[in-house]
Formats: structure tokens, C-alpha cells, sequence
């Protein structure tokens, strides 16, 4: 394996308690170089913990962390090649913007031309040129979060750290934030853990998520793998909506399974997608799978119901439809045509379909 196939951050089996309270049980994660990774969860899954033990700010129970292939065991928090970006930024008010950004510079005695050419560096990184004399007080949310990024930086962390990095931005801001701090990731290729329980956030500037609950990682890979092919319903309904249909029998095909709900649905499911579907589990379909349409369609899926409820969204409707037996279905269309020619609404009655590829099996 090459350096750059190694992961720059190896944890191990690695649990922390605070008094009777268990936080991580057991962890094991490995974080490719250059990328970013998303601790995603609810509040008190354990997330900040993960993040505040890669930092070194509290000693694991059990377990091993590496990072670029040394063992962080005994080595203080100050010794670490990490930085670590907080939720308010930890500005000193009394600085200006420049001095701000050297103050870790000038703590480990880097010689001043040196500063110098790291502070123009960084500045033209993160775009404040020409605001190095200004305070805190002087700059807007997004600025000030762009000069703790640059104080991070501009001491060439191995692993940045972000916790809640948007929290304190106001939410029209974000998304151009997310794309800020993703361009400058992609320039400077530090690798960069990233503490949220913001789904779209994670999915917006994540290489790949850990999904963790209970002191656990649930679930790791690219946004699409666990976006499209949760392993649990806890995943499948933490990130973004879906359909849960509960398995009652089970019957097994050369090509396909078919599962009998236990509402009284028969709903056909692709090997690839079902192949370890027992009953007690669920079938999740995401809303934008299942489409609407006045009358039946070809798909193996296909149930006729009554909208009940819909939503205009501008780009989006989403609907609930009411089978025959009782069961909603939610499900997301696109407003492609704006002439209203077939617009739906409540009411009318309708057939939902999805095909066998869009049936996830999920695990309790």
C-alpha cells in the first residue's frame, strides 16, 4: 500500500465513559488522506468525544489512534499534528484579524519573515486580503469564520478538526460557507474530520460519513452509499425520508425476492439490493424513487391510492398517498411542467410506482 492509499488516521477499538456514562463503545475507523469526513449523528451520539480524543484533549479508555502511522497514545494534545476549529471560533477580540491568525506562529517561535509569508498565504486562501488590521468585531459571521480556518491552517495541521463549523452562521450563509471551506480543502488537501448533525451539510461537503449512534459507528462510506443503500432504518431515516414497509414473508427467486408486508403488500425487490431481507426487517423506498400517475404502470410496484396531502415546492411537490389498505406513501415529484396541464392534487385518485432496484432492505 502506498502513502497515499494509507489512511492518515487509524482508530482502533476505541471507548470512553465519563463516570457511569458510556459515550463510544469499541470504534474502529480509518480516514483516507486528503479527504473529508463527516461525524454525523444526533446530539449525544458520541461525535464530539470522537473528535475531542483525535485532539488529544481526553485520554481514550481502551483502543489505539494513529495518525500518518504514529501511535497518538501519551502524546499531549499539543504535540499532535492537528488543529481543531471550534463552534465560536475563539477569536481574541482584543487582535487584529493578522494577529489572530500568527498567534499560534509566534507561540512556537516560527521566525518572523516566515510569518510574514505564511500570513500573505493564508489571507489570499481564504480571501481577506487587505482586512489583516481589522478586529473580530469588524467582520461579518463568514469572515470571522474564515480567519479561525486561517489560523488553523497556517500551521499546517496533518488532520484539521471542525466542530459545528456553520453553527454560528446564519442559514443563507451556509451553503456558500460549505462551498468556501470545500474549495479550500480541495487546495490545500489537509484532511478534514468534521463534527455536524446537519444531514445536508454532510452530504454537501463530506468525501465520505460516519454515521454514529449511541457511541457507535453505525454505518461509513461515500454520501451516495449510505444515502442510497442505508444498512439500518436508523441511517435510512436519519438521512433524509423514507418509506418503511415491515416484512411479514419472504419469498425467494432466481432474480428477484418478494416480500408480503405486514399491512398486506406484495412488493418485488432486486436480489442485489434485498439479498439479506428476512422478515422482522423493513423495505425502504425513498420518496424521489416512487413515481404518481392517473393510471397503472408497468413497474413490479404499482398500487393505486388517493392523494392525500400535497406540498408545492417550488422545484418539488411532495405527497402523501393513501392506498387501498390504509398505508401512506410518501412520495417527492418534480415540477418539470409549470403549464398545469396534469397537475395533481388532492383527492385524486392515482397509482404510485417504484421498481425492484429501489427497495433497500434494512436491518433493525
Amino acid at each position: 500500500m502506498s502513502i497515499q492509499e494509507r489512511p492518515i488516521l487509524q482508530i482502533r477499538n476505541l471507548s470512553k465513559s465519563f463516570g457511569a456514562t458510556r459515550v463510544l463503545s469499541g470504534i474502529s475507523l480509518d480516514i483516507p488522506r486528503g479527504s473529508i469526513v463527516s461525524l454525523l449523528g444526533r446530539s449525544g451520539s458520541g461525535k464530539t468525544t470522537l473528535l475531542q480524543l483525535i485532539a488529544g484533549l481526553h485520554d481514550p479508555d481502551a483502543g489505539t489512534l494513529s495518525i500518518a502511522g504514529a501511535d497518538m497514545a501519551n502524546v499531549p494534545a499539543f504535540e499532535r499534528p492537528v488543529n481543531m476549529m471550534f463552534q465560536s471560533y475563539a477569536l481574541f477580540p482584543h487582535l487584529s484579524v493578522a494577529d489572530n491568525i500568527v498567534y499560534g506562529l509566534k507561540a512556537s517561535r516560527t521566525p518572523r519573515a516566515e510569518r510574514e509569508r505564511l500570513l500573505k498565504w493564508v489571507l489570499e486562501l481564504v480571501r481577506l486580503e487587505g482586512l489583516g488590521a481589522r478586529r473580530p468585531d469588524q467582520l461579518s459571521g463568514g469572515q470571522r469564520q474564515r480567519v479561525a480556518l486561517a489560523r488553523c491552517l497556517v500551521l499546517k495541521p496533518t488532520v484539521l478538526l471542525l466542530d459545528e463549523p456553520m453553527a454560528a452562521l446564519d442559514r443563507g450563509l451556509r451553503a456558500d460557507v460549505q462551498k468556501e471551506l470545500t474549495g479550500i480543502q480541495r487546495k490545500v488537501g489537509t484532511t478534514f474530520v468534521l463534527v455536524t448533525h446537519d444531514q445536508d451539510e454532510a452530504m454537501a461537503m463530506s468525501d465520505y460519513i460516519a454515521v454514529m449512534d449511541q457511541g457507535d459507528i453505525v454505518q461509513f462510506g461515500t454520501p451516495r452509499e449510505v444515502y442510497e443503500f442505508p444498512r439500518t432504518r436508523f441511517v435510512a431515516s436519519f438521512l433524509g425520508t423514507i418509506n418503511l414497509f415491515e416484512c411479514g414473508r419472504v419469498e425467494r427467486f432466481p432474480s428477484h425476492c418478494q416480500v408480503t408486508t405486514e399491512d398486506g403488500l406484495t412488493i418485488t425487490a432486486s436480489c442485489n439490493a434485498d439479498s439479506s431481507i428476512e422478515p422482522g426487517h423493513a423495505v425502504g423506498v425513498r420518496p424521489e424513487k416512487i413515481s404518481i400517475a392517473r393510471g397503472p404502470s408497468a413497474s413490479a410496484n404499482n398500487f393505486a391510492g388517493v392523494i392525500e396531502r400535497l406540498s408545492y415546492c417550488g422545484n418539488l411537490s411532495h405527497a402523501t398517498v393513501r392506498l387501498a389498505g390504509g398505508r401512506a406513501v410518501e412520495a417527492t415529484v418534480v415540477n418539470s411542467d409549470h403549464t398545469g396541464a396534469d397537475a395533481l392534487a388532492p383527492g385524486a385518485a392515482v397509482y404510485v410506482a417504484f421498481p425492484p432496484e429501489a427497495a433497500v432492505a434494512l436491518r433493525t
